[in-house]
């Protein structure tokens, strides 16, 4: 398994596309906190946050959109073609002649975008911390290493949730469209909290609040929303690994 995850980690690094979701992840959130310093000192200072201290975590929102690319193309770069000599043949098939058993290959893939996606959020969340704290100083508390711990979680939970998306659908378009219109445009979740509180439990409403104290009209404990995260991930990823390990190539 050691040497699989390995090969699968060399695999990602040698995609393009991975490598935009890589850059993108760790420079959008910096420069987030550069480009509206000013708006976010006025509303600190006069009291539009209903929390000071979220205004160092925020920014990381925009930096997720590096970890979903990175959990769509670890699995969408599979379907594509292996050139013009070989019309109809796709990547897939050469994955899986080396490495036939399935269920081996969607864990490997797991594990290979989790440990990158980690390290990809823990630098980004270092970065962007320290620098909150230089732009803003005193105005905002200092982060709780556990909050920044939980954020980084919350990022590779939300790749795995990208990468199980892409094993349902098998399209990576897809799946990055209804997660970034979902998440950064219109919120479908959030306007279901306005008709429910149950809504509050759906990913991109309750991951947050693994490490934001404010999200929506609905606060829930953020060990009990990171237990309810995780059980959608891994529950979309059984329904991705069943649907993967019985699709022809």
């Amino acid at each position: 398994m050691v040497s699989l995850v390995g090969a699968e980690v060399r695999k990602l690094f040698g995609l393009p596309t991975a490598w935009v979701g890589m850059v993108l992840g760790l420079v959008a959130a910096p420069g987030l906190v550069f480009l509206s310093a000013g708006g976010t000192r006025r509303a600190v200072e006069e009291g539009l946050l209903t929390d000071a201290s979220d205004a160092a975590f925020q920014p990381l929102g925009i930096g997720l959109l590096g970890a979903l690319i990175l959990g769509v193309v670890v699995i969408s770069s599979e379907y594509t073609s292996t050139g013009e000599d070989s019309p109809g043949s796709r990547q897939l098939q050469a994955t899986l002649a080396a490495m036939p058993r399935r269920g081996r290959l969607v864990v490997a893939k797991a594990v290979a975008l989790s440990l990158i996606v980690a390290v990809q959020g823990v630098i980004t969340a270092t970065a962007t911390l320290a620098l909150t704290g230089m732009v803003l100083g005193d105005l905002v508390p200092a982060p709780s290493p556990g909050r920044a711990a939980a954020a980084v979680l919350y990022w590779v939970l939300m790749g795995l949730l990208a990468y199980a998306l892409t094993l349902i659908f098998k399209n990576g378009i897809v799946t990055l469209t209804v997660l970034i219109v979902n998440i950064s445009v219109v919120s479908v979740s959030y306007l279901l909290t306005k008709v429910t509180p149950l809504a509050a439990y759906l990913p991109d409403i309750v991951g947050p609040q693994m490490f934001l104290n404010r999200v929506g009209d609905v606060r829930i404990a953020p060990v009990t929303a990171g237990v309810v995260m995780t059980a959608w991930v891994l529950a979309l990823l059984a329904v991705g690994a069943w649907l993967f390990d019985r699709r022809d190539p």
